[in-house]
């Protein structure tokens, strides 16, 4: 009888700390939202081993994530792409994986972050590693980890305490990151970078899409776009030469199968696009790359509903020209005889 009413009391006690927690959370703007982890990609990557001819992989960095939307390219077209993109990572071992483990011969929209894909081929490298470390997690994941992801996943869509994302963003709420908010007195002789908060919402079938916030607080946004000016002057010089060797022996082996390999340059704007320009101009890394490929390709500069648009954070659309971007971009395309009609 007394194991019992401790048991009740146990219960009722963890379920008023859990609703508590969740409601505390909540108060604070925070609301449920996917975590964008490798079991995540891993179930989009699955999707490839059955994909035909007719199907769609976009690959690419974070630009290709947020800017090319799955929805409205559904809508668009009929067919839902398969998204693989990856935030701040090269698009290369994504590319290679596909082309040389699979046999997909489809469509292969690669979105081009100059700064990301030319930066290097150097396997410990934060640009190259994150991404391999989705494949390999791809190909090496057990039945239990599968399992174990799907039955998080109405967790994670309804309560906000499941937060608890790879990307470790400063506004994380599991204890690990916590922890990480916790002075314990000055160790550090370099200064720190700025706070990086999320600003993205996930959704299935793997989409990324601007969160509100970052479109009506300003200064939300500029807390972002420290974050990129931090890093932008920090990177180091991009490898420009073996980059492209190395994409374009997967490149020639993709054209081989018979695919058919798109190359699409998203919007950026302010001080990032200022950056660009002096340390990846357009005409060493961009066109060169699009010379040696020899493959449809599309930069938003060179069309007019495109070259205007304004990103909040100076480096990804809000949902809305989101939208806008992805379903102006297939009707080019579809003109272009890119894609299908």
């Amino acid at each position: 009888m007394k194991l019992k009413q401790t048991l009740t009391v146990a219960i009722i006690i963890t379920l008023i700390a859990t609703i508590s927690w969740e409601a505390y959370w909540r108060s604070q703007g925070l609301y449920p939202t996917l975590n964008d982890e490798k079991a995540l990609w891993a179930m989009a990557r699955a999707n490839v081993e059955k994909a035909d001819k007719d199907d769609v992989v976009i690959l690419g960095s974070s630009r290709a994530y947020f800017d090319i939307q799955v929805e409205q390219w559904e809508k668009s077209t009929g067919k839902t792409p398969i998204q693989l993109s990856s935030t701040g990572s090269s698009p290369l071992p994504t590319f290679h994986d596909i082309v040389n483990n699979t046999n997909f011969n489809g469509t292969a929209i690669v979105g081009v972050t100059p700064g990301l894909l030319f930066s290097t081929t150097y396997p410990k490298a934060f640009p190259w590693e994150r991404p391999q470390s989705k494949v390999d997690f791809y190909h090496d994941r057990t039945y239990a980890q599968r399992l174990n992801y799907l039955l998080s996943i109405p967790l994670q869509k309804n309560l906000v305490l499941m937060s608890a994302d790879e990307e470790e963003w400063n506004d994380d709420i599991d204890l690990k990151a916590l922890l990480k908010r916790v002075n314990w007195g000055a160790r550090d002789t370099m200064p720190p970078p700025p706070p990086f908060y999320n600003f993205g919402d996930v959704s299935i079938p793997r989409n990324m899409s601007m969160m509100p916030r970052t479109v009506t607080d300003t200064a939300f946004a500029k807390s972002i776009i420290d974050v990129w000016h931090f890093f932008g002057k920090g990177a180091p010089p991009p490898d420009k030469d073996a980059t492209t060797e190395f994409f374009m022996k997967d490149v020639e082996k993709f054209k081989a199968k018979g695919g058919n390999l798109i190359l699409v340059r998203p919007p950026s704007s302010g001080g990032v696009r200022m950056g660009e320009k002096m340390g990846l101009p357009r005409e060493r890394f961009w066109d060169s790359l699009v010379k040696v490929a020899n493959v449809k390709s599309y930069h938003f500069e060179d069309y007019d509903q495109f070259k205007d648009l304004v990103c909040p954070e100076e480096s990804h659309l809000s949902l809305n020209d989101a939208n806008f971007f992805t379903a102006e971009l297939i009707k080019t395309m579809k003109a272009d005889g890119a894609l299908a009609n």
